[in-house]
């Protein structure tokens, strides 16, 4: 009776024993794997800018004075595409709304794009290159001509090639601002007191005081809002019109690239086209030397 246990556990024992131990080259340690690495690219990286700050004179401009503002006064590199929409949208558009959708765009992409083929791969679809082409192409140039008109670029250009002036028939056209003050709205569109028709006072609250002008929300709410979500779903549309995505996956890498080729269009132009005034004019960042 004693025997029958040994018997049984017999079996478990040489499962355990004959359990193949991984491979050294089948594992990524800590150290020193990630933990070399990661110093061995500091030491570099400490290297290069000790170089650079011996070789490359720093730019220095007056001393700070909190009484006088810079113009331009700009933020951060990475902000500075939320800093170049804030000029064609309402900043709570575009300092809010506009990045939180964005963020939660963003993490929902693996759950639209739930294909188990080629997970963890990039590219791997085999019209993955046309589909980050056409989406970088698109973002990048479809971006320029669009900051463009709402500086009215284009009348700048019309002017230069006709050498006749832009009909003041058309100043409705000069950008976003044209539709806002160029045409002649009524003037209750002005001033719509959306306050007497959201009775909160009938509820026992504080009553709302919120007048409604129709031309600013076109421009600055309407307009944008329509532009940024009906422009990339035109684009896939035509996409898979011309079959150049036609899976969940296409698509994701179709707009991801579009998205991608946006932020980085808005960042250069932020730091390299806003002069004085955020002027869209040459700029850089360096010190004048004549100064």
């Amino acid at each position: 009776m004693a025997a029958a246990p040994q018997a049984q556990a017999q079996p478990v024992s040489q499962a355990v024993k004959g359990r193949q131990r991984r491979a050294r080259e089948e594992e990524l340690l800590v150290w020193p794997d990630l933990v070399f690495i990661e110093f061995i690219a500091a030491v570099l990286f400490t290297i290069l800018i000790v170089v650079l700050s011996v070789m490359v004179d720093s730019i220095l401009l007056d001393r700070a004075n909190p009484a006088v503002t810079p113009n331009p006064s700009k933020a951060p590199w990475y902000f500075l595409n939320l800093q170049e929409l804030l000029l064609h949208m309402h900043p709570a558009l575009a300092g809010v709304v506009v990045p939180t959708i964005a963020l939660i765009a963003l993490g929902a992409i693996p759950y639209f794009d739930n294909t188990p083929e080629g997970q963890g791969e990039w590219l791997s679809t085999p019209r993955a290159w046309k589909n980050t082409y056409l989406g970088a192409a698109v973002g990048a140039v479809g971006t320029t001509l669009l900051v463009f008109y709402d500086e009215s670029k284009h009348i700048w250009a019309f002017e230069k090639l006709t050498g006749a002036q832009w009909p003041e028939a058309l100043n409705f056209m000069r950008g976003l601002r044209g539709i806002q003050n160029e045409i002649a709205w009524p003037a209750w569109t002005l001033d719509v007191p959306l306050g007497n028709l959201l009775r909160a006072d009938l509820l026992g609250l504080p009553a709302i005081e919120l007048d409604w002008n129709i031309p600013a929300f076109l421009v600055e709410q309407f307009i944008p809002v329509n532009a940024m979500v009906g422009l990339p779903l035109l684009l896939s549309l035509v996409a898979h019109k011309l079959k150049i995505a036609q899976t969940k996956r296409d698509h994701m890498i179709l707009q991801f690239s579009g998205f991608i080729a946006v932020f980085v269009t808005l960042t250069i132009i932020g730091t390299y086209f806003r002069g004085e005034g955020l002027n869209l004019v040459p700029y850089t960042i360096f010190a004048d030397p004549l100064h």
